[in-house]
């Protein structure tokens, strides 16, 4: 597992999204560390410079966690602060109900909590409501949506993820591909070239499999996690989406990087 780190005092670890890296929360780790706080923000399975299994089962939030408190204890942490956003959010929300004795406090963006709901597998309920062309039900053929990608330039589908802007579900129809995606006509100010070349050259480097067979194991996850039906958050948690903030879009952590980053830290030092 690669592993960014800055800084000493207690630990805050950052867990990363769909299409992202460690370097998503770059900001955050300076702004962290030079307050007083170990900031640490892995390469999650599958993703940059961390191993990526072949298999799809090895994608299950059960191996996520287990990731994640394999390093804590490799780096000899016993509690420590976690901050999530997009996937990284859902697995902070596993961790929570896994190994709640590990937490001291959660900040999270992007994903509510999801209760289980034990009558309805997620993958019919996300047909049933957004179709067949919803990205999530897209990226369950092994292979398929892995052989779209490849057929544009990784900086330009990184463009594409990373200044997306529109305010319903994501669809990627069949018929037109990823076409659908809106190119940028320039880059915002939070993100530069620099930023997508070096998304690009991991992404290039390891592939879109690993990170899209986590939604690979939505329903395992949901047969997985029954044990789990009806167990709630205990810890303490800031869910930073009831936060008004203007004129940002998915990528709240890098959009408004300050200002996140001032959400945490004016959260957890009260801990």
């Amino acid at each position: 597992m690669h592993v960014a780190s800055i800084g000493t005092g207690p630990a805050v670890l950052f867990i990363h999204g769909f299409p992202e890296l460690w370097y998503s929360w770059r900001n955050q780790l300076l702004y962290l560390s030079s307050r007083g706080y170990r900031a640490i923000a892995p390469d999650l399975r599958g993703y940059g410079d961390t191993d990526a299994p072949p298999s799809v089962t090895s994608y299950t939030a059960l191996h996520l966690v287990g990731d994640l408190i394999g390093l804590l204890d490799k780096l000899g942490i016993h509690q420590v602060f976690l901050v999530g956003h997009d996937w990284g959010a859902l697995i902070a929300w596993y961790f929570c109900l896994f190994r709640p004795d590990r937490v001291k406090a959660l900040v999270n963006m992007s994903v509510p909590f999801p209760p289980r709901n034990p009558a309805v597998r997620p993958l019919n309920n996300f047909r049933a409501v957004y179709g067949d062309d919803y990205y999530i039900c897209r990226f369950q053929e092994p292979g398929e949506i892995e052989e779209e990608f490849a057929q544009i330039d990784t900086a330009r589908l990184m463009k594409k993820f990373l200044c997306l802007r529109i305010p319903k579900p994501l669809c990627i129809p069949k018929d037109t591909g990823l076409s659908t995606l809106p190119d940028p006509s320039a880059l915002p100010s939070w993100l530069s070239e620099e930023d997508v070349n070096y998304y690009a050259s991991k992404f290039n480097q390891k592939g879109f499999t690993g990170p899209v067979n986590y939604y690979r194991c939505w329903d395992l996850n949901w047969e997985l996690m029954a044990p789990w039906t009806g167990v709630q958050i205990k810890v303490p948690v800031k869910y930073i989406d009831v936060v008004v903030m203007e004129g940002v879009a998915h990528f709240i952590n890098q959009e408004k990087a300050e200002e996140v980053g001032a959400h945490i830290y004016e959260f957890i030092k009260k801990f």
